[in-house]
């Protein structure tokens, strides 16, 4: 099981503009857009693949899943939504299970925070399958292993998570770096490689908080 914690401290009195509807719907999660919303102009669908190309975008030695502490959080941001990223294996290519990673994290005021709970990614360049339906059965049939998914933002469970759970569209991620993590797991991926891939998981997207320090506890297992 991955276990992380995030402490994340917002720089200034936020007020930014928050985008649509940030009530939780009929589910009872205030502060977090709702599924089937698109803030900032895009589906969460379409926002887990932003996720996955910034994720693979940022060598394995500075990426953020590969951070411990929380250093790493600001690298390949931009724009109104801050991605926060869950954990690789502390030491990769070795199976992992059952680790607790705690990070620490300044995040500007006025960004929405977009994070997985737990998600699977399929590409061509991983040996997954060459076409979208190919992709999309086998980020599911990882997903499908998903459990134990909990979610606290300041203290406050958050609800009905697997209705959070959202496939992407097909997306291309690359030109991937030098060091990047496929070649950390043993895969043919040189710098400047790219492939079709698909997302399956379950995301939050939080409103951009208030001022001040903030904590976000969450939980997954894929066997």
């Amino acid at each position: 099981m991955a276990v992380g914690t995030l402490f994340v401290a917002l720089l200034a009195h936020a007020g930014g503009r928050r985008d649509g509807d940030g009530n939780g719907g009929a589910l009872g999660n205030p502060g977090v857009y709702p599924p089937g919303s698109s803030p900032f102009g895009k589906s969460y669908g379409e926002w887990s693949a932003e996720h996955w190309k910034w994720l693979l975008s940022i060598p394995y030695a500075t990426n953020p899943a590969n951070d411990f502490s929380g250093a790493n959080c600001a690298e390949g941001q931009s724009g109104q939504v801050w991605f926060l990223s869950g954990s690789f294996c502390p030491e990769p290519p070795t199976p992992c299970s059952n680790f607790t990673v705690t990070r620490e994290c300044t995040v500007p005021a006025g960004k929405a925070l977009f994070f997985p709970i737990l998600d699977s990614e399929c590409s061509t360049l991983e040996g997954n399958g060459t076409t979208d339906a190919e992709l999309r059965a086998c980020a599911k049939s990882f997903q499908d292993l998903g459990t134990g998914m909990t979610c606290e933002v300041d203290g406050v469970p958050i609800g009905k998570l697997q209705s959070y759970r959202v496939q992407s569209p097909l997306f291309t991620y690359g030109p991937l770096p030098e060091g990047n993590i496929f070649q950390v797991f043993g895969l043919d991926a040189p710098a400047g490689s790219t492939s079709p891939s698909v997302s399956d998981g379950v995301f939050l997207m939080l409103v951009p908080p208030s001022a001040g320090p903030h904590t976000i506890h969450f939980t997954g297992s894929i066997p």
